[in-house]
């Protein structure tokens, strides 16, 4: 895999810690700024909305911008607002810094996936697509703990800062090391909306969006549920949340690879399919920690594997409008995050903690019949190369 695409990821590792790593942090922010556990949470879903909101917005309004130019801005921004953060002398300046960190985030992900789908080869795009999520994933097995053990250390402050340095750093790689990338064909208003009018986009970001859903509503109480079903708290909980992440890093590996050789829908059914089971299961499989840990590493591969194929599905759909599509599917997995903790919480209040995963099951059933009935992706064939070395230079 080309050294650019690893860049790439690594800015995507910086964005994502941004999203992150304010989880590991709610106990500090809440106690320095006098605000409850409740309302310090809700710089999360402020990130969330922002991201969700903006992403499709921001992907129209920079669509002449030339790329690397474009993922060093969103790099900036990203920055900028966590240098904000860090010393925002209230609660509410600092919901605002995360709402600008939030916008970074928002460009930077689909443009930098579109990049190394641009840059890569026709049959080695999912693994490219893999990488890019990778950083991602790698911010999600270190972002919180890490926040949380150098919120002790530095405050949440340094924490912030340190966040924006990386992102410096970041904006400064990609600059050096990613080739300079023509921005893709200017699309009219009546191609946006035909695009967005097509059934299989409408299926893949609704697929998404359950699936999304049907994964981080348990994920977001995942801490009372293995206290509930395996009596696990502390450092062993510490550890199970670990073996998640890497089998989340084990599984954006193996997604790409599954969809470069099997092309996009196999891989998704498969693993679809798979996710449903395991979910309904998990008040059984974690009774015991060596279960939990098993079933919390296949939970892990079988989520994060899914990113790679559904982004090149929409990539294959519209090439000339992937950045739009892509920013629209960024903007679904935000919704899905977003609306997880209220759906999470009323299935809990109505039936307890053990019956979330099997209701989350059965939205995921529902996204796997949304699969099922799709149709099959328009998989792009070799011949489409040389297109990425005209739209790449130097």
């Amino acid at each position: 895999m080309s050294s650019r695409t690893y860049l790439l990821a690594a800015g995507a590792f910086t964005v994502g810690t941004s999203g992150y790593i304010i989880s590991g942090v709610l106990p500090a922010v809440s106690q320095e700024l006098s605000v409850s556990t409740a309302t310090a949470g809700q710089l999360v879903t402020a990130f969330a909305i922002a991201y969700a909101i903006a992403s499709p917005l921001l992907a129209a309004a920079t669509g002449r911008w030339e790329r690397r130019r474009l993922l060093v801005a969103a790099l900036l921004v990203s920055a900028l607002g966590n240098a904000l953060a860090a010393v925002a002398p209230t609660y509410e300046l600092l919901l605002a810094a995360r709402v600008l960190s939030a916008l970074g985030a928002a460009v930077f992900t689909p443009v930098a996936t579109g990049v190394a789908a641009l840059l890569s080869p026709p049959e080695r795009r999912g693994r490219a697509v893999a990488v890019v999520f990778g950083g991602l994933t790698v911010a999600l097995i270190l972002g919180v703990p890490a926040g949380n053990l150098l919120g002790g250390k530095i405050g949440y402050q340094g924490v912030f800062a340190l966040v924006a340095a990386l992102s410096a750093v970041a904006a400064a790689a990609v600059w050096a090391g990613v080739p300079t990338v023509a921005a893709p064909p200017a699309a009219t208003v009546r191609e946006r909306v035909a695009v967005l009018a097509d059934r299989q986009v409408r299926l893949v970001l609704g697929m998404t969006v359950l699936g999304v859903l049907a994964a981080f509503s348990v994920f977001t109480y995942i801490a009372p549920l293995l206290s509930a079903t395996a009596s696990v708290d502390g450092t062993t909980l510490s550890l199970l949340l670990l073996v998640y992440g890497v089998g989340g890093a084990v599984g954006n590996s193996v997604g790409g690879r599954a969809t470069d050789r099997y092309g996009s829908r196999t891989p998704m059914l498969v693993t679809f399919s798979m996710c449903v089971v395991v979910l309904a299961t998990l008040p059984l499989t974690m009774g015991t920690v060596g279960g939990a840990a098993v079933a919390l590493f296949a939970w892990g591969l079988l989520t994060w594997s899914v990113n790679p194929p559904i982004q090149k599905w929409l990539i294959d759909i519209a090439p000339a409008n992937s950045n739009l599509l892509l920013s629209l599917n960024a903007s679904a997995i935000y919704l899905g995050v977003g609306l997880s903790g209220v759906f999470g919480g009323l299935v809990i209040s109505l039936w307890g903690i053990l019956a979330l995963a099997p209701v989350a099951a059965a939205v995921g059933a529902v996204a796997l019949a949304m699969l099922v009935t799709s149709g099959r992706p328009p998989e792009q064939a070799p011949a489409a190369e040389p297109a990425a070395a005209l739209a790449a230079k130097g």
